[in-house]
């Protein structure tokens, strides 16, 4: 047996004899949970299918069955790498289910529908144009951690790809109908509601509204048609562009609310009757509130950009619901949810995981749509600007995203976490204040004695670090926490100017 293709390389350039003859595949694409590289200059055609044959050997060393779904977003070039990704997993040995244009979350559905454990996504989920990736699993609803990543990038790397006879191919129809009659099985929400379904004209345009009306609520479609060069915004409702189009749709059409989705539809961001964005850790708490209300002692996983009224919200308290903070990232909270047993995970990009009886623990932007939805039938005397005022007030930033390329971030991080930590360990202060407690299971979380906290990590997704503060107190010391955090970064040359500071 032989090696299927040559070994691949990091340094070929466009337009060259090396470059049409040799995988390109760049390191920093294996990312803690999934891969993602710009399409030319860190990865070519050939290094897909490279990736292809590696996941596919990877499968079979973990003794799964060689079986394994495979679906692409709506990009002008995902077609072809979800073609290339194709012919690399059959060449080792893998029968591959082709279900076409799809979100994310269908492709996690056919795993189930389809009866097949593995599964890869062709998408770079609410990254700009340029950027390709693949989400992967082999053990549904799970997706990939650090360990199979690292396998995953070794196998790559080094050329241990092996081919086999065996592959196949199956090209399956009517998963997309599939997937909506699964959600509409949610039950008619008998509230007469009006809302916006954003779509930044993405994969979600062709579902989202459709899914959406086939619940009984009157839908007002925002930029639903595909256009994969995503003319007015990124689909991503954490970026500003996006919620401030939503929040002025909600207010031309007197809608009762505005659900956004990312490029891959498992996320869901959300603005309220008034036009006010409620950033999803939010979203979280009230349905969780909702949640722990029908189901008693309710557990909950939330990642640590998360806010801290998980555990300090009296109607939770009140409800007995218990909340463990963990790694960002949705196979870190996928995982630990499944773990757990929770009855659902939250983090504050706007991936929401349900588990029985509400889904099938993965991320769904459209099952968390549904859950808000209920909610809000559940409750038809308020508003959803009712229920957001009624949770105790916080001052938040949004997510903040200093410029730190890859190489480099894990280590600067590691840095800054040693610092806090020495800094608590001395018996320092943060905003004039003793430091409560200091939380490292992802970069690091500090926390003020008046329950004011700032986080810093490393994004898993792009050249960027994170940072969220957060206040139960005031904007003042919300904003002297940013403070405070910006300067230990500014410590760092490394890194550099942000995408947005409050």
């Amino acid at each position: 047996m032989t090696d299927a293709l040559p070994r691949p390389r990091a340094d070929l350039k466009p337009n060259t004899l090396a470059y049409e003859t040799t995988p390109l595949v760049k390191a920093t694409g294996f990312r803690e949970y999934d891969a993602r590289w710009l399409f030319g200059p860190e990865i070519n055609l050939l290094g897909v299918q490279a990736l292809g044959l590696g996941l596919g050997t990877l499968i079979r060393e973990a003794g799964k069955p060689p079986r394994i779904v495979v679906g692409h977003d709506f990009r002008g070039y995902s077609t072809s790498i979800k073609q290339a990704l194709t012919v690399g997993l059959m060449s080792a040995g893998i029968e591959v289910n082709d279900i076409g244009l799809a979100l994310s979350p269908v492709a996690y559905f056919a795993q189930f529908a389809l009866d097949i454990p593995a599964v890869a996504m062709v998408t770079a989920s609410h990254n700009e144009n340029g950027w390709t990736g693949v989400k992967m699993g082999y053990d549904r609803p799970l997706t990939f951690g650090p360990d199979e990543m690292g396998r995953l990038k070794e196998i790559v790397l080094e050329g241990r790809g092996r081919a086999q006879g065996g592959g196949s191919y199956r090209w399956i129809e009517g998963l997309r109908e599939r997937y909506i009659d699964d959600l509409a099985k949610a039950g008619t929400i008998k509230r007469k509601l009006k809302v916006v379904a954003a779509c930044g004209n993405g994969t979600a345009g062709a579902y989202a509204p459709e899914a959406l009306a086939r619940l009984g609520v009157e839908v007002v479609p925002m930029d639903a048609e595909l256009d994969h060069s995503f003319p007015k915004y990124n689909p991503n409702p954490e970026d500003l562009e996006m919620l401030h189009a939503m929040q002025h749709a909600v207010r031309e059409h007197g809608a009762d609310l505005a659900l956004g989705f990312d490029g891959d539809g498992d996320r869901c961001g959300v603005v309220d009757d008034e036009g006010e964005e409620i950033f999803a850790d939010k979203i979280g708490v009230l349905i969780a509130r909702d949640l722990s209300g029908l189901h008693k002692n309710a557990q909950f996983v939330v990642d640590v950009k998360s806010t801290g009224l998980f555990l300090t919200d009296p109607v939770l308290v009140r409800n007995g619901a218990r909340t463990v903070y963990w790694k960002t990232g949705h196979s870190y909270i996928k995982r630990k949810n499944h773990e757990l047993g929770a009855l659902a995970g939250f983090e504050k990009s706007g991936h929401f995981f349900f588990n029985k009886p509400v889904g099938r623990g993965y991320d769904d932007g459209l099952v968390a749509a549904i859950a808000l939805l209920q909610m809000l039938d559940r409750n038809p005397d308020k508003k959803l600007s009712d229920l957001r005022k009624s949770l105790p007030k916080t001052w938040q930033s949004p997510t903040m995203s200093p410029k730190c390329a890859d190489e480099a971030k894990y280590g600067v991080v590691e840095k800054v976490v040693k610092a806090i930590e020495r800094r608590a360990k001395e018996g320092g202060t943060i905003i004039g204040q003793k430091i409560r407690d200091v939380v490292t299971v992802n970069g690091v979380r500090v926390t003020a004695e008046d329950g004011t906290w700032g986080l810093i990590r490393a994004s898993s997704n792009k050249p960027e670090l994170v940072v969220v503060v957060e206040s139960p107190t005031s904007e003042a010391n919300m904003r002297a926490m940013f403070s405070e955090l910006d300067a230990v970064l500014r410590e760092h040359k490394e890194v550099g100017a942000y995408n947005q500071k409050i």
